[in-house]
């Protein structure tokens, strides 16, 4: 039983390990779309043991050179050199497919065997890069090309990247920024770089804050200046109106006392008793309305009587006042002699 599973297994292995020179995998090769490709064979140099070289295109011949013949009747499409390089020229779409080459000796043994699948990729357009100043956003965009990958640097460093067409990035510091953005994929790669300059980059986050606070101390304060300057203005109004009382109280006192004061004379219990007797003769004559003075006006003085015993006479204090004229009655005993 191990004698056949021995058998078994070293009879897998003669058909498992590949012949001298072939490659079982594959080599990707990129080629630009519209451009030519030159395939090359790695490690192989030309020597006399090599008669025989082939290249196919998904087991189609399309170039061979062999020793002391001449070339295979080439396609327009393809170059082959005595090196056994294959150029493609002007790539197309069609173009990708996979390319064989062999290399044999004068007995057909095979030496080389190379494997290449071809990709056709269109070529980059340069990397737009674009700023708003507003929002701080710098923007990297590629229009034309196959599989972009765009990558942002700032400064050196790496702040964005990513496989399409278009990405953007928000910085926050206030220094003036250099960006460069690198667009590439397997066949092209193109650079741009600017520096982004704004007229605002003083006024980051903490300055804007700074000064909102610094405008919200200064309304309040301008707030309490009017409070404190309606204020004193209101008191000085109370004070003058005030001053202007006292001064008008002051006025008229000074008129009032500018004025003469009429006190009237009291007069006793008994009328006959205050009256002065009338003069022998003489008859009484009813008063005779005089109009009162105006003003301070001093009347001159008359000459008074002494008074009769018995009457009393208020003193008055102060300028003397005007007397109405006043007619005695005759006594009783006068009138009945009459």
């Amino acid at each position: 039983m191990n004698l056949a599973c021995e058998i078994l297994a070293s009879f897998l292995l003669i058909f498992t390990v590949p012949t001298k020179g072939e490659d079982p995998e594959s080599i990707v090769v990129w080629g630009a779309l519209d451009h030519d490709l030159i395939l090359d064979i790695p490690g192989f140099q030309r020597s006399d043991k090599v008669a025989d070289i082939q290249w196919n295109k998904n087991k189609e011949k399309i170039a061979r050179i062999r020793k002391d013949k001449p070339l295979y009747d080439q396609m327009d499409k393809y170059d082959m050199f005595t090196n056994g390089t294959l150029k493609i020229k002007t790539l197309m779409r069609n173009d990708s497919d996979l390319y064989k080459v062999g290399v044999y000796n004068s007995n057909g043994v095979n030496l080389l065997s190379k494997t290449f699948d071809l990709k056709i990729q269109e070529m980059l357009s340069g990397p737009e890069i674009n700023w708003t100043c507003t929002n701080r956003t710098v923007s990297c965009k590629v229009e034309n090309g196959s599989d972009p990958k765009l990558e942002l640097f700032l400064n050196k460093s790496t702040v964005q990247q990513g496989h399409q067409r278009l990405i953007t990035y928000k910085w926050n510091t206030k220094w003036n920024k250099t960006f460069k953005c690198v667009a590439h994929n397997h066949v092209d790669k193109k650079v741009s770089m600017v520096t982004v300059t704004c007229p605002d980059e003083g006024l980051d986050l903490y300055l804007i804050i700074g000064i909102c606070v610094g405008g919200i101390v200064l309304l309040i304060f301008v707030a309490l200046l009017i409070c404190y300057i309606s204020r004193r203005r209101k008191q000085s109004h109370r004070r003058d109106d005030e001053q202007l009382e006292i001064t008008a109280q002051k006025a008229t006192l000074e008129e009032r006392g500018r004025k003469p004061h009429q006190i009237p004379v009291s007069t006793s219990a008994n009328p006959g008793m205050s009256q002065t007797p009338p003069v022998p003769g003489h008859r009484s004559q009813p008063p005779a309305h005089r109009p009162r003075p105006l003003g301070p006006r001093v009347q001159p003085q008359q000459k008074r009587l002494p008074p009769t015993p018995g009457t009393q006479v208020h003193q008055q204090k102060g300028p003397p006042l005007p007397k109405p004229r006043v007619q005695t009655k005759p006594p009783s005993d006068a009138e009945e002699n009459s």
